[in-house]
């Protein structure tokens, strides 16, 4: 095929980076299918007050792939701010700096805490620790530590994935973890040091107008270099190809009804499981079984306006206690310079849940409530009440790795795989734990396997074993 059509599903930056780099490098013809009206998913942003705000707590991480480093900066020129981290955690009541800091740790960090992880790393060198490691605590525990995993992860983990860290899978620990032993952890305090620090250490960057300025550049770039975008269109049905050489066809509702639509080849940034629900072929028993195995935390956004110019002087707080359940707290305007509205800020509150739990059923007011509640608990009380409180909720915030689940997603994968001229990829379409750039380098590394003579899946097979091995920047 000289020049191919490619269905893409979803317009997150998976999707919108694939789109742009086909056309760029002349690989073919996008179309992006998009349920919402705008561009990004989780990653967009949308105005409120006269600022404008992400879904949650977003980066962009100096980690990055140069190359795509390179072309975010290219698309948004000055509007790519180089902005300094300037974060807190809270552990055993105390505030520590966030990313850790050497002088910071000495000063704040809660003595027995300090002691009881000098004696677990000691104990570490000397062979004395032994847990199973075929879980998330195991791996942990044995990694980092008791004091570490019992004052930390583990409450945290109960909170953002709703479950007893021993039922989740190791994968979880080595997907979301960084730090995977005390020497890492260490390596990354002392990195912080002057004459040690790596470029980009304790920095990243973030756009102008809010994150979601990343996959609105995208998309707009895309469309430019001839992408066609279809906005507010829900995938309906996925009909696969009837020969060899026959198209993959999607049927889609948008605002005038249901379109067909026809592609050479299929490429999936929405959750797999999502793709086998709207799939019209023949399809094995085992696929929906594992698709209902798969499961996602769900996340309520709680954001507060507050009629102050400034609730604090930090991006964000991290709230791993399980005496309050919020998650994380991010105040928007300190992520960029000085932007408006002036006299008011709003904070952002992240509150895992499940969906239709008692949690997820509150209204706006009572989570403005849960939420003010919280921040008096940790010393951070609302000097006024706020002066509005609405909410976003995420159904699929968060992919839930329990033990076992490796099993169902290979069902998915190996079907998906099975499947012609069809890709699943990105963050949803390989439930994965990954951040924008990974996301952005996987659809880079789609377009770098479609050449003349179609789409090299022996390189894909490679860039999958790459892709395994990225572990999510906090």
């Amino acid at each position: 095929m000289s020049d191919p059509r490619i269905l893409i599903l979803g317009a997150g930056p998976a999707g919108l980076g694939t789109a742009l780099q086909l056309h760029r490098r002349g690989r073919g013809h996008a179309t992006v299918i998009e349920q919402h009206a705008i561009p990004g998913g989780n990653a967009s942003s949308f105005p409120f007050g006269g600022q404008r705000l992400d879904y949650g707590s977003h980066r962009l991480h100096p980690s990055s792939d140069p190359d795509i480093l390179a072309d975010i900066k290219g698309l948004l020129g000055d509007d790519l701010l180089d902005r300094p981290r300037h974060g807190r955690i809270r552990l055993r009541g105390k505030w520590i700096h966030f990313p850790l800091k050497p002088a910071d740790l000495l000063l704040r960090l809660d003595k027995g805490f300090a002691i009881s992880s000098s004696v677990d790393m000691a104990r570490k060198a000397l062979g004395l620790t032994g847990t199973p490691d075929d879980n998330f605590a195991g791996v942990l525990w044995n990694s980092l530590g008791p004091t570490i995993c019992r004052d930390f992860y583990f409450p945290y983990a109960r909170k953002i994935w709703g479950l007893e860290p021993e039922k989740l899978s190791a994968v979880q620990a080595r997907k979301r973890v960084k730090a995977s032993s005390f020497g890492g952890l260490m390596k990354k305090v002392f990195g912080a040091l002057p004459g040690l620090k790596k470029p980009g250490t304790g920095r990243f960057f973030y756009p102008r107008q809010g994150f979601g300025q990343i996959c609105d550049a995208y998309a707009a770039a895309a469309q430019q270099q001839g992408a066609s975008i279809l906005y507010s269109h829900r995938v309906e049905q996925v009909i696969p190809p009837s020969t060899d050489r026959a198209p993959w066809t999607v049927l889609a509702r948008g605002e005038h009804g249901t379109e067909q639509l026809q592609g050479d080849y299929l490429w999936s940034t929405i959750p797999i499981t999502a793709v086998a629900s709207a799939y019209q072929g023949e399809i094995p028993a085992s696929v929906p079984a594992a698709a209902a195995a798969i499961r996602y935390r769900a996340m309520i956004l709680v954001y507060v306006q507050l009629d102050v110019e400034q609730f604090t002087e930090y991006d964000a707080h991290y709230l791993p206690e399980a005496g309050v359940k919020i998650t994380r707290l991010s105040e928007p305007k300190n992520y960029r310079d000085a932007v408006p509205p002036t006299g008011k800020t709003v904070l952002c509150a992240e509150l895992p849940c499940e969906v239709d739990d008692e949690v997820w059923r509150l209204d706006d007011a009572a989570l403005g409530r849960l939420v003010a509640a919280d921040l008096q608990t940790v010393g951070l009380p609302l000097a006024r009440p706020p002066i509005a409180v609405f909410t976003r909720r995420l159904k699929q915030a968060y992919p839930i790795y329990l033990t076992g689940y490796q099993e169902h997603f290979d069902a998915l994968d190996r079907w998906a795989d099975s499947l012609p001229r069809f890709l699943t990829y990105g963050r949803q379409g390989l439930f994965a734990h990954d951040n924008t750039h990974h996301a952005l380098r996987m659809a880079y590394a789609a377009v770098e396997c479609m050449g003349a003579a179609g789409f090299d899946e022996g390189r894909w097979r490679e860039y999958r074993r790459d892709f395994e091995t990225h572990v999510v920047e906090d």
